[in-house]
């Protein structure tokens, strides 16, 4: 082989002889698809090949030669062929032969999930099947051999026979053998002398050497625990139910067996989580396994505790980012294997190896972190429901604050909608205070030396006594700012000159991070591409020192220690806790600050939309956001609805003890709309209200959208290869349909590639897609890195 492949590897374990002294494979034809980008409808079915025996079967992951170098490659099979000459102007010693198997599978619903998804998103079937099977399964990390015992296949007469030859001492071994459970093997020689009472292996080995036991070879998977334990108790008793709960668990447990979805809507606090067990409870002893979606964020050790504490002995596993990859690889397998019938995790998870799928649980199901920002370009939430439609199987989509995607399927009768109205043990949702941040500054102006009043307070007077009280009285607190990093906007004091520091790869801004230990005391850092810039240290128009503005965790940070740290002893990072993805490396970091905020040991937890939802802590008295308008001008018609959503869960956290909670939210917007109805904890209101602006704007729910990104290191280039498919698609486009662009992204630079958009917008997804296929098949979209597709978009940027 070239390229330094050793043919004596094996992506799977083991090693093989070589392939030019390998037997021509005797197995039957097989039709596989690659898991590569190719786009080409030839191939869409996926490419011949000759399998090495008889043992394969459709789902099964191989390694296939690709091109004519005969590249190893993997893919998955998707037909067996019982026609032997499935192209006869091709010599079947011509068909290339499969090179490898290995013991994952996909399940055929899988593969039909598959399929729905290559077509509804335009993305290649390869690369769909490739973004379903974790790398790490890929690589099988962690796999090993082991080698175990196991009882032997004699019958009565030779078993007897072989007995009767042995030793007293062998005998009463066998008799304990055989008064195992058959379950107990395949077993490891020294745990099995474990149970049997045995100081050494000696009579082990005998009955090895008698045939009564076998080597047995195990594959296994060695990872680390697949989550750190939250601390909780072993065991997690059963809460009495709300009416409310009970009559949303019968009712959405009577829909076992078929197809529906059903949208549950509860206030934060109001116990969806006990009704996402309970139905899982019912389900188990029919045989049937479950799927939860947590958002990646959400998935802390508090709420995969909980389903560990209750189904723990049924096996469940779990699947999410900060897994290791040999963890990653044994959590697939032991949902493949069905050893574990319950799967809870991140968006990826949807693709999980189970069989017999009763019930899909989206929780958080208006979380954006859903939609995957790469090809293929999914929504997990959407697919969770396809998959139910496949498994026909119930789909719970659980929020306090649902997409008005799920809203109004709800109100259009599409899906069935459940409330819980309350929080369970009667506790109140907590009040809102709303502060106007500009009138607080007067305030603060006023009451204020002139020197004083040039300095940038991102705490508010209300917020600042607010934070005294709580602290001082024993209670924790919790403040959101959904911008890290020191400063978000450096500039020039000079309004004459206008400079600003951006980035040299985007078309947008640095931010500050602050670092004593660097020149200058930090970096400025784009927040897209990640590319770094020393500190200015003059403005490189008019020399005058730069100014740095606006407010992030960092600058909060500061803040907070100056004006409570000797006054109420917080700490950084021993009682009061910055969480962002700055400090929080990885996740072993995120789940050591929760843990410590629930032990008491931190009083103050500052972070961005890390804390907003998924966390459960009942001393916290106090939840503070620092600026809520950080959505609300965005160029997105999603701006308040995604503002709304936020406000509403951070506010959430609070009061959810025996101590009354309040929540004040700072905002230069006191009259928003989405602001104020988040604040009255009206979702109703303003979900309706929102879609009927939607529907006069004639924007998503009310119509179906699709957007086509073309990029290019040349600004012609890109605004060419838009040109060609905006021409293009409105001579497919039925009058129904609605086409706009080319134009430049709203930030036309990224990573140094310039950024046109061409927009479909439709009254049915089907007249858009119609549109997609075509453009495919003529070649002039192509999943590759120049050009991106993104069906039910939720950025615009």
């Amino acid at each position: 082989m070239q390229g330094g492949h050793d043919d004596n590897f094996t992506l799977f374990g083991g090693r093989r002889g070589t392939r030019s002294a390998a037997p021509i494979p005797k197995g039957p034809l097989v039709r596989i698809v690659v898991e590569r980008g190719i786009d080409d409808p030839g191939t869409a079915d996926g490419l011949t090949y000759r399998a090495l025996d008889e043992n394969i079967h459709i789902g099964d992951r191989v390694v296939v030669p690709l091109g004519k170098a005969g590249r190893p490659t993997g893919g998955i099979v998707v037909d067996v062929e019982t026609d032997e000459a499935p192209d006869n102007a091709r010599p079947a010693y011509r068909i290339k032969p499969v090179l490898e198997r290995s013991d994952s599978r996909l399940p055929a619903p899988l593969l039909d999930l598959a399929r729905w998804m290559a077509g509804y998103y335009a993305s290649p079937l390869g690369m769909v099947l490739a973004t379903m099977v974790p790398a790490a399964v890929k690589h099988q990390t962690g796999r090993r051999i082991v080698r175990l015992v196991g009882v032997g296949s004699l019958d009565e007469p030779a078993r007897q026979a072989v007995l009767n030859g042995l030793r007293p001492t062998a005998r009463r071994a066998w008799d304990q053998v055989a008064a195992l459970h058959a379950s107990t093997f395949p077993i490891a020689a020294k745990e099995l002398a474990s149970r049997l009472e045995h100081k050494t292996l000696a009579q082990i080995n005998a009955l090895l050497r008698a045939g009564l036991l076998i080597p047995v070879e195990q594959a296994t998977i060695r990872s680390a625990e697949a989550f750190w334990k939250d601390g909780q108790p072993a065991s997690d008793p059963a809460p009495t139910l709300t009416p409310d709960q009970a009559r949303c668990i019968d009712g959405i447990a009577a829909c076992f067996g078929t197809f529906g979805v059903h949208l549950l809507r509860g206030v934060t606090g109001s116990g969806k989580t006990e009704v996402y067990l309970r139905l899982i409870d019912r389900l188990l002893p029919t045989g049937k396994s479950a799927l939860v979606l947590v958002p990646e964020i959400a998935l802390t050790p508090q709420t995969v505790g909980r389903f560990e504490r209750r189904f723990g002995e049924v096996g469940v596993a779990v699947l999410h980012s900060g897994l290791s990859a040999s963890q990653r690889h044994r959590q697939w397998m032991l949902a493949a294997s069905g050893r574990a019938p319950i799967v809870v995790g991140a968006r990826s998870a949807i693709f999980a190896p189970i069989r017999n799928l009763g019930i899909v649980i989206v929780d958080e199901e208006h979380d954006h972190s859903y939609k995957q920002d790469q090809a293929p370009r999914y929504n997990g939430r959407d697919v969770a429901i396809k998959r139910g439609q496949i498994e026909r199987c119930p789909v719970v989509l659980g929020s306090a604050t649902p997409s008005l995607e799920s809203w109004h399927n709800a109100r259009s009768g599409k899906a069935r909608l459940w409330e819980l109205p309350n929080r369970v043990g009667g506790g109140a949702l907590p009040p809102v205070d709303i502060v106007d941040l500009l009138t607080e500054n007067r305030l603060r102006a006023m009451a204020t030396k002139k020197s004083e009043s040039r300095e940038l307070h991102a705490i508010g007077p209300t917020l600042e006594s607010g934070i005294d009280r709580t602290l001082g009285e024993g209670g924790q607190v919790i403040l959101l700012l959904n911008r890290r990093g020191f400063a978000n906007y450096i500039c020039c004091p000079s309004r004459a000159c206008g400079w600003m520091l951006s980035c040299d790869q985007c078309d947008a801004g640095m931010v500050l991070h602050r670092d004593n230990r660097l020149p200058r005391g930090g970096v400025v850092v784009c927040h897209h591409c990640r590319s770094e810039q020393r500190i200015p240290a003059v403005c490189p128009s008019c020399g005058r020192p730069p100014l740095p503005l606006g407010v992030g965790t960092q600058r909060v940070e500061e803040e907070l220690l100056a004006k409570f740290g000797r006054s109420q002893g917080l700490e950084l990072r021993t009682t009061m806790l910055r969480v962002d993805s700055d400090t929080m490396r990885s996740g072993r970091d995120y789940f050591e600050a929760l843990a410590s905020f629930e032990r008491g040991q931190v009083r103050l937890m500052l972070g961005t939309q890390m804390i907003a939802k998924g966390l459960d802590f009942p001393n916290v008295r106090l939840v503070g956001v620092v600026n809520a308008d950080t959505a609300v001008f965005m160029p997105d018609f999603r701006a308040w609805e995604r503002t709304f959503q936020l406000v509403s869960q951070v506010a959430g956290r609070a009061g959810r003890g025996i101590h009354p909670g309040r929540v004040i939210v700072q905002t230069a917007c006191a009259d928003n709309r989405a602001i104020r109805l988040a604040a009255n904890h009206d979702y109703t209101t303003f979900a309706d209200e929102e879609l009927k602006m939607r529907e006069l704007a004639g924007r998503p729910p009310a119509t179906r959208m699709a957007r086509i990104v073309c990029r290019d290191e040349d600004d012609a280039k890109a605004r060419d290869a838009a040109d060609r498919i905006a021409d293009a698609a409105r001579k497919l486009a039925s009058p129904s349909v609605e086409i706009v662009g080319p134009m430049p992204c709203t930030l036309a630079r990224l990573h140094n590639q310039y950024r046109f958009a061409v927009e479909f917008t439709a009254p049915r997804a089907s007249d858009i897609q119609r549109i997609l296929h075509e453009l495919r098949a003529r070649r002039l979209v192509v999943g590759d890195a120049a050009t991106a597709v993104d069906v039910d978009p939720l950025s615009f940027m």
